[in-house]
């Protein structure tokens, strides 16, 4: 198993620059032929989700629904596709960033009853509070 970067999940996904993005679909698909998966780590969510939003201008719910897309693809491996799908609920439905309700669903799953945070807009949502 191989593991994608950012920029890669980037390329694939959004398609704009014509030799990376299919550079990016080859490495998905040569694995995908051999039976193969790709990883995509946490971190990489987060950040493809800042991409889109920042660089691409994409609306939460065309980031939801292109990372769903992908989060669903047989090829793809992830640590934890509840925590995932969970944090991505939040973010289409929510105010906060991404990785903000991701680490919420981390400590949720870790047993926490709370994130501590001084982020205002994520105290309105359940599982955060003020220090």
């Amino acid at each position: 198993m191989i593991a994608l970067d950012t920029n890669v999940v980037v390329r694939f996904l959004v398609a704009d620059e014509p030799r990376q993005s299919a550079r990016a679909r080859a490495v998905v698909a040569r694995a995908a032929s051999g039976g193969e998966r790709v990883f995509i780590a946490d971190v990489v969510w987060c950040e493809t989700v800042w991409v889109l939003d920042s660089a691409y201008q994409f609306g939460r719910k065309e980031i939801g629904a292109a990372l769903r897309r992908l989060l669903g693809a047989r090829e793809v491996a992830v640590r934890s596709f509840d925590l995932l799908g969970a944090a991505l609920d939040a973010y289409e439905g929510g105010r906060g960033d991404f990785a903000d309700y991701l680490i919420r669903e981390e400590a949720r799953a870790e047993g926490c009853e709370a994130v501590v945070t001084f982020d205002r807009v994520l105290l309105r949502d359940e599982g955060f509070r003020a220090p």
